[in-house]
């Protein structure tokens, strides 16, 4: 029993990481901030004023667009938000739940950049649909909403600003808590079990998921409190944890996503969502993983990852670990990474550079984060070829100054992001080129 219960803790890990994961970071982004993001209460926006940078610790954070974020909780009534204008400015409001499931869009290409208005609803709300504005319902009660607006360079963040300060959130009710955190009482060791039996409970899933976590129920995971004192079970669900980490741990570098030159093509990695889907979404088979053995391992991943990610049909995001030998990318080393003909879309494109483990941006002289189609300075090709060039130290030639992309002295993990991928990115026509390695 032991053994399998500590196989049946591995699975809950698994299972619940996206849950506890994100919500200890919606707790965080009230109280503390997220780097550039001040912290602000629930039902209101946190508007960053710069670009993110190293200061910015959070995984796989965009170095593309200013973020506005608010973290929503509708138990205590409706919410009104208006947008603004965009006047044709790229942005995307994107709508996460507690178990993170994108289960709304609006903005650019979701529903347009002019003035819009919505009622944010709880998963139960019953009452009169709003004649000027659009209802969505909320899959939990607490909910994300992850806001990024496009920048071409310093001297546009002005606009943009003005922009936020017209992006608003208006609570129509009271007794707006959201997640508490419970501890008191529970080990450190432990304190993942605790939250994710707590939160598992006051944020229930989709009822397809309400089924499958019944499995979990000889960890305690339904009672009123974690059993701390039961020796044997906290011995099984410590030893399930550990177990459960590195196995979610060596997936991510090591799992088995389609590949294209040694990159990763996570462009299906946020499609675990099978039921929920408002404004902006795409109900279509090709954007969902079927397959509960696939699905829940997959959104651990995307969690640990690239929390709060898009669905590739918003952006599409591929990531390199190793260079076009299979050898593994390390600061040590120089590259180049060469495009022939840049990434198709709608929008624009970049990569960014992240640390390992972490995925933090990486600090540098120049304080140049990513290199994408707007950066400004590029030298291109005369065939308009790019070439991007990575590495910690300054490049000695002209053209690979310009193109510099630095890297930190050890392991490092290049990220592609493509904003409204054009369909050659998904059925073959574009392929992604290798990074070569140079000395």
């Amino acid at each position: 029993m032991p053994d399998d219960r500590t196989a049946l803790a591995a699975e809950a890990f698994i299972y619940g990481f996206p849950l506890v994961f994100n919500l200890e970071q919606v707790d965080r982004s009230v109280r503390e901030g997220i780097g550039a993001l001040p912290a602000a209460p629930m039902n209101q926006f946190s508007h960053a004023t710069q670009l993110a940078g190293p200061r910015d610790t959070f995984v796989s954070i965009n170095n593309d667009t200013v973020y506005s974020i608010a973290q929503v909780d509708v138990s205590g009534g409706p919410v009104r938000l208006e947008v603004p204008d965009a006047d044709g400015r790229y942005y995307v409001l994107q709508f996460v739940d507690a178990w993170t499931d994108n289960f709304a869009y609006v903005g650019h290409r979701a529903t347009g950049t002019g003035r819009q208005s919505y009622l944010l609803v709880a998963p139960d709300w019953e009452g009169e649909e709003p004649g000027d504005a659009q209802v969505v319902r909320f899959p939990t009660a607490v909910g994300s909403i992850v806001g990024r607006w496009a920048v071409a360079d310093k001297d546009d963040l002005p606009a943009v600003r003005e922009l936020q300060s017209q992006l608003t959130l208006s609570p129509q009710g009271d007794g707006y808590a959201g997640p508490a955190t419970p501890d008191a009482g529970v080990p450190e060791d432990l304190a993942f079990f605790e939250r994710l039996r707590a939160w598992c409970q006051a944020f229930p899933p989709a009822a397809r998921d309400l089924a499958y976590q019944e499995r979990f129920r000889p960890l305690g995971l339904f009672e009123a409190a974690l059993a701390v004192d039961d020796e044997a079970l906290a011995a099984d669900l410590r030893a399930g944890l550990v177990a459960g980490r590195e196995k979610m741990e060596y997936a991510l570098e090591h799992g088995d996503s389609p590949e294209q030159n040694g990159w990763r093509l996570t462009y299906h990695a946020f499609d675990y969502n099978l039921d929920f889907f408002g404004v902006g979404t795409l109900d279509e088979d090709r954007w969902k993983i079927e397959d509960p053995k696939v699905r829940y391992p997959a959104r651990a991943l995307a969690a640990r990852g690239g929390l709060w990610g898009n669905h590739g049909y918003e952006a599409a995001y591929a990531m390199v670990y190793v260079d076009g030998e299979r050898a593994p990318l390390d600061g040590s080393r120089r590259y180049r990474l060469r495009f022939p003909t840049e990434p198709p879309c709608g929008a624009f494109w970049s990569v960014t550079m992240y640390d390992m483990p972490d995925f933090f941006l990486v600090a540098n002289p120049i304080e140049r984060y990513s290199i994408g189609d707007r950066t400004a300075g590029l030298r291109r090709g005369e065939d308009g070829s790019l070439t991007i060039y990575m590495q910690p130290e300054e490049p000695e030639e002209p053209e690979a100054r310009a193109n510099w992309l630095p890297t930190p002295a050890g392991r490092f993990r290049p990220l592609l992001r493509v904003y409204e991928p054009e369909d050659a990115i998904f059925d073959g026509g574009y392929e992604l080129p290798p990074i070569e390695r140079l000395a």
